[in-house]
């Protein structure tokens, strides 16, 4: 058991607990894997900062839910529940906002503009 999978089953456990009221969309062919255990699934890949598909089913491989999901699903998926997961972080932020005032957020920083004459013009 890696990382991944204990990361994604809190963050599963605490969702079934917050977003319980959020109904699935219907489906004709009943996937594996449910709408709120994908939505965990993304949010837990977010949390673990992996940037691509690539990462993050390398992670998966030789788990359970690797059999739960395919990538070319995985991403049609993703990309249909932008709205839900967008629900649920609002869910999310709404249990934390009543704990503090002050949220302190680390990320890294980008390069927005390079100055790419500086040296020529000096």
């Amino acid at each position: 058991m890696n990382n991944l999978i204990q990361n994604y089953e809190l963050i599963l456990t605490e969702l079934t607990k917050i977003c319980s009221h959020i109904i699935s969309f219907k489906q004709i062919r009943q996937p594996k894997l449910s709408d709120l255990e994908l939505v965990a699934l993304n949010l837990t890949a977010e949390y673990m900062s992996y940037n691509s598909e690539l990462q993050l089913f390398r992670a998966i491989k030789g788990t359970y839910l690797d059999a739960k999901i395919e990538r070319s699903v995985y991403n049609k998926r993703r990309r249909k529940f932008f709205d839900y997961t967008e629900k649920i972080r609002q869910r999310l932020s709404e249990k934390f906002s009543h704990l503090s005032n002050l949220f302190i957020i680390d990320s890294t920083p980008i390069e927005i503009c390079k100055i790419s004459r500086a040296k020529r013009s000096s």
